[in-house]
């Protein structure tokens, strides 16, 4: 073995050893922490700021799903986003994720309405390998105890749905979380579910809309649903934020994905009711020479409104902004009526040729296959005779003659077509007769 050898195999050997002695990922932190999608997750816009992280020793920690808690780090921690930790429980500890850190701690903190008397739990520790692997056996069995539950609850005749299992980081108690319509006595249930399981039970009522931010989802926007990804706190929503909005009330369109009306009817319903206070009355009419016009309905951010000559179809629809109806309503309050909805001089320049969209750039189905009509297929004939074939391969190579010109084509002896007019008969004494001549 040549000394070039020798030296890489050498340095091959001390790069493997260095790798070895380099620590390696435990899982206490990622190595590239990215906040999750949803969640409740908190931008820290204050990380790259100096001294951000000083004066304030409480950290947000995240277990499943949307459960969060303030944990205090008395013990001084050098704690950053992303790092798994140790934290207070009674009894027992739990495994979680540290998701928030600072001063921003402090406005979560306002907004989940926790008091300042409230008793904050410590931080015990980093988790280590061992607590680790505790808590991911625990989070293994979540599934199977959650289906064995549900079959318990339906043995016992319970009015409930049993949502979400979630075991705590030491394995030690195990958080049930289900929905009932009405008041439920789950007292013989969790005796069961404590012999079954051999660990500290707790149960926790939630709502439709709670369920789905704890399963997550992709709403019919295309975003994360809102009750996963930001809202804390759900408002009772009502039809009435629909009617406001001139949405129609179809219960498939209405609800969400937690079979109640969706928690996005009430973001812009302010607005709207804010705009129609500035808007005419549904019930007022608007006499002219000719019609009386009817509302039909209402663009309210550009203050344009929709009239019809009848008060349930829409027929001879006009359109015009609120600030002419509210001129049209004085006229009528003393008792003149124009000729027109429309300003005077507005009528003929309405009266152009809308915008035609001639290369459908404007159509979004342009690039949908349309159904083509099948082309029947074209009767086939009876099989002709091996010789028949060879004839129609021989006149086929043979060149076609110009009809025009007064040569006629070739065909074969049995093909010769017969005169029009009145055929001989195929009679003996005929044949006879023509074989004899």
């Amino acid at each position: 073995m040549t000394s070039d050898n020798k030296d890489n195999r050498q340095t091959d050997d001390e790069m493997r050893e260095d790798a070895d002695a380099q620590p390696k990922q435990c899982g206490c932190r990622r190595s590239s922490y990215e906040p999750p999608r949803g969640k409740l997750n908190c931008y820290n816009w204050l990380d790259d700021i100096p001294g951000s992280m000083a004066g304030c020793d409480i950290v947000e920690v995240q277990f499943k799903n949307t459960r969060k808690g303030f944990f205090r780090n008395s013990l001084h921690l050098p704690l950053e986003t992303g790092d798994m930790v140790a934290v207070e429980m009674a009894p027992g500890h739990d495994v979680g994720q540290v998701t928030l850190t600072g001063q921003l701690v402090l406005l979560q903190m306002k907004k989940a309405n926790v008091k300042p008397d409230t008793e904050i739990r410590r931080v015990l520790r980093k988790a280590k390998p061992a607590d680790l692997e505790r808590y991911e056996e625990a989070k293994a069995k979540e599934n199977d105890t959650m289906i064995r539950a549900r079959k318990i609850a339906e043995d016992l005749k319970l009015n409930m749905k049993i949502g979400d299992v979630e075991y705590q980081g030491d394995g030690n108690k195990a958080i049930f979380y289900y929905i009932a319509d009405e008041r439920v006595d789950f007292r013989q249930l969790i005796k069961v579910l404590a012999d079954a399981f051999k660990v500290r039970i707790e149960m926790k009522q939630i709502g439709a809309r709670q369920e789905a931010g704890r399963i997550g989802g992709i709403g019919p926007c295309g975003r994360p649903l809102c009750c996963a990804s930001w809202m804390t706190n759900f408002v009772s929503v009502g039809t009435a934020a629909a009617r406001f909005q001139d949405i129609s009330l179809n219960p498939q369109k209405l609800a969400g994905q937690c079979a109640k009306l969706k928690c996005c009817l009430n973001f812009e319903v302010d607005a709207y009711v804010e705009n129609l206070k500035r808007m005419p009355s549904k019930d007022v009419r608007l006499e002219t020479a000719d019609n009386t016009y009817y509302h039909f309905k209402y663009d309210v951010f550009n203050r344009m409104i929709t009239y019809s000559t009848d008060k349930s179809i829409p027929a001879n629809l006009v359109t015009i902004s609120a600030d002419r109806a509210f001129e049209i309503m004085a006229m009528n309050k003393q008792g003149e009526k124009p000729l027109t909805l429309q300003p005077d001089g507005q009528a003929e320049s309405d009266s152009k040729k809308p915008y035609a969209d001639l290369l459908d750039q404007d159509n979004i189905n342009r690039f949908d296959n349309k159904k083509r009509k099948k082309r029947k297929p074209k009767p086939k004939g009876p099989k002709e005779p091996d010789g028949a074939d060879e004839q129609t391969q021989q006149r086929s190579e043979k060149p076609k003659g110009n009809r025009q010109g007064g040569e006629r084509r070739n065909r074969p002896h049995g093909d010769r077509r017969k005169p029009k007019g009145d055929r001989p008969d195929n009679t003996p004494s005929n044949n006879n007769q023509s074989q004899n001549g």
